[in-house]
């Protein structure tokens, strides 16, 4: 199975922004559509934003639409999500995720990071 590793997250001001990388060391993405999750404390995984590399379509769902913008580098072996405008709400911590499925619903992720924490505080 794929083993992804985020990186990026720490700590960040109310309205500041970050960015978040993700990548398989020596392995292409091109076969995978990605995925970004968050888990805030006490609460359930999140899906946050889907990217399909063949058509370079995205989703996002409403609480990061035009906050947070998904890409991928065109050597296919990083994914991105660029975070803009945080709020204390956003804090969590943040997973890079891949399926083979190329129309998935967030349950069809499957391959996992292990996270990156990003906490959003003044």
């Amino acid at each position: 199975q794929l083993q992804l590793v985020e990186s990026g997250g720490g700590l960040v001001q109310p309205g500041g922004s970050l960015t978040l990388s993700c990548t398989a060391p020596g392995v292409t993405l091109e076969p995978y559509v990605m995925g970004w999750f968050r888990q805030a404390p006490g609460k359930e995984r999140e899906g946050l934003s889907i990217i399909r590399h063949t058509d370079g379509s995205t989703y996002y769902i409403d609480s990061v639409k035009g906050r947070f913008t998904i890409s991928m580098d065109t050597h296919k072996t990083m994914v991105h999500l660029q975070m803009n405008s945080l709020r204390p709400e956003d804090t969590g911590r943040y997973y890079c995720a891949a399926t083979a499925d190329d129309n998935p619903d967030w349950a069809d992720f499957n391959l996992w990071g292990h996270g990156t924490q990003v906490t959003v505080s003044s």
